[in-house]
């Protein structure tokens, strides 16, 4: 018990410290993992020293994800509530795939999906299924596609593969993420054989371009740019794609979670009437990793490919979550979504916008100090050009370094920017004013001093 009290006091320490560290680690902290090289013990260690080792060489060398400042990628910072029911579920150590095995964490995932399909506004009857993240998500919803739409055509691709299967068409955007397209070739269906949608100038899908389709056939289209944060018309895309007898999948890592917040549902118009939707429960409501979400409106599709069965495998009358995840054995994922829900009712209708100040204040002062913001902010994304690619680069690269916050590079249509994610609960106004201050700060200061 001692051992956990020290973990959990040691992991307060580092929570407290993240509102004034500086976001990069320190140069120190990164030369110092060369120490975790050694070789494989010969004898046990006290856990308490390897626990020691773990804190103080590993924890000066975090980059500062969980905290208030960091805008490098669509993350969010775990709530207090939801680490705490991280932990306990951890501690319960359940093995969630069977019902009568753990039927405690099956129920909380259960529940947790009902609530979500609910906050997200999609069809109640959908199936949903807890996974690590977008990819794997984005894999899970496009399985039970391939098998619709497929087994529609007469045959049964679980059984006989793809080998001699009747062509399944699929339409991406050109702004697909790449994890979109991973999870089509793991799923067989090619990286590169899809037919590619024009967007544009925010990347949206246009749907003025779509292709004449028949099926079998399967739409991917966007809800939130990474870039961007820009959606596909939704609407025009799924009635199209519906007329010919496709299923529409919808990846939506971040930006569903608009669907949740009065002030963005106009964006989400129309997302609720797609086949499959993929998402991230550790982005927006801001749960620790790895918490991914995928639903599927026709729940009998999902269990077509994903079930499996054996003779030592316990069926049950209540739902088998190991039925719609591609993973057997998984760690227990709903109780976070429990954490979350109670303590911020789902980061949800109230909260789900909450990013919008932050991100509404970075723009303003970026573009009113003569920055080119290139993009219509519309959701968490804003990207800013410094001059040309170079200078960008720079500014970038000098916003790393000062460590008041981290943003990331990126290059749009062309052009280079930084880009910046709100997405922490934990962004208050004053991490704003002290990130804008950097920003504007290290940007002069590499104008004032171009390379020659």
């Amino acid at each position: 018990m001692s051992l956990l009290d020290e973990a959990a006091r040691r992991a307060q320490r580092y929570i407290d410290a993240l509102r004034e560290r500086r976001v990069a680690p320190l140069p120190e902290g990164l030369a110092a993992l060369h120490r975790f090289h050694e070789p494989l013990p010969e004898h046990p260690t006290d856990p308490a020293e390897s626990l020691r080792r773990l804190d103080e060489l590993g924890s000066p060398a975090t980059m500062a994800m969980a905290g208030p400042r960091f805008f490098g990628f669509v993350i969010g910072s775990a709530l207090p509530a939801t680490v705490a029911s991280n932990w306990l579920t951890t501690a319960w150590d359940q093995n969630t795939g069977l019902f009568d095995a753990t039927p405690s964490t099956s129920t909380i995932e259960m529940v947790a999906l009902g609530w979500l399909l609910d906050v997200l506004g999609l069809p109640p009857e959908s199936a949903g299924a807890f996974v690590t993240g977008a990819t794997t998500a984005n894999f899970t919803a496009l399985a039970a596609a391939r098998h619709a739409q497929l087994a529609r055509a007469g045959w049964d691709v679980e059984a006989q593969g793809l080998y001699g299967a009747p062509p399944l068409t699929v339409v991406v955007s050109a702004e697909a993420h790449p994890t979109l397209t991973k999870s089509l070739g793991m799923l067989g269906l090619g990286r590169s054989r899809a037919l590619v949608v024009p967007v544009d100038r925010q990347g949206r899908m246009r749907a003025e371009a779509l292709p004449t389709i028949t099926a079998p056939a399967i739409v991917c289209m966007q809800a939130g740019n990474i870039n961007t944060g820009a959606f596909d018309p939704a609407p025009e895309i799924i009635a199209w794609a519906h007329r010919a007898g496709a299923w529409v999948h919808v990846d939506g890592a971040f930006g569903l979670w608009a669907a949740a917040a009065p002030r963005l549902t106009p964006l989400a118009r129309g997302l609720a009437d797609a086949d499959s939707w993929a998402t991230d429960a550790h982005k927006w409501l801001n749960v620790p990793y790895d918490s991914g979400l995928a639903f599927v409106r026709d729940a009998a599709a999902l269990r077509g490919a994903m079930a499996i069965h054996a003779a030592y495998l316990p069926r049950a009358e209540q739902r088998i979550p190991s039925d719609y995840t591609p993973e057997l054995s998984r760690r227990a994922r709903g109780g976070r979504v429990d954490g979350a829900a109670h303590a911020r009712p789902v980061g949800t209708r109230r909260d789900a916008g909450a990013h919008l100040p932050p991100r509404a204040a970075l723009r303003r002062g970026l573009a009113g100090a003569g920055h080119e913001v290139l993009n219509e902010v519309v959701l968490n994304q804003v990207l800013v050009a410094f001059g040309d690619a170079e200078t960008t680069d720079r500014v970038i690269a000098g916003i790393q370094d000062d460590g008041t916050c981290w943003c990331g590079g990126t290059t749009w249509q062309g052009r280079r920017a930084m880009r910046i994610s709100v997405s922490s609960w934990a962004t208050t106004d004053d991490d704003v004013e002290r990130s804008l201050a950097a920003m504007l700060r290290v940007a002069a200061g590499v104008m004032r001093h171009p390379v020659p």
